[in-house]
């Protein structure tokens, strides 16, 4: 069992460049075919000040920090029995090319379901950009299959 004395646990901050290749790259790969992710001019009329962010691209940049398992490190987790169970955002402010993202992750939860069998480990974190305005707040449950 995950000991729950890892609730509240916070994280170093970690800081992100938003690319503007990496959303042209993003939204590609993902199947986004507006072109406010790819074209600027497009960007601009649609009131953005560069390139704006996929909805969901913040989950990517967020990964970029030093040891992106470090949760999992923490609380002793075997990573092969480790599954991505959901996550969710919620917007505050456009994300857009050359801004810079702070993050400030957290764990907000920990429970089991099932005897045990399946533990889950909630994360939330928080986004501000390089003008200190709180862009997003992001959470996401990451599920452990014990035996």
């Amino acid at each position: 069992m995950i000991d729950r004395k890892f609730i509240g646990h916070e994280f170093a901050p970690s800081t992100a460049e938003v690319e503007k290749g990496r959303l042209r790259f993003f939204a590609k790969a993902t199947g986004n075919t507006d072109p406010i992710y790819s074209d600027e001019e497009a960007a601009r009329k649609a009131g953005y000040r560069a390139l704006p962010a996929p909805p969901t691209f913040l989950f990517c940049l967020e990964m970029d920090r030093d040891n992106p398992m470090d949760s999992i490190e923490l609380l002793g987790v075997y990573i092969g029995r480790v599954l991505h169970g959901e996550q969710s955002f919620t917007y505050h402010a456009p994300v857009c090319a050359g801004d810079r993202i702070t993050f400030r992750s957290r764990i907000s939860d920990i429970y089991d379901k099932k005897g045990g069998a399946l533990e889950f480990i909630v994360m939330e974190t928080a986004g501000h950009n390089q003008d200190g305005v709180h862009v997003v707040d992001m959470r996401r449950s990451l599920v452990v299959r014990n035996g």
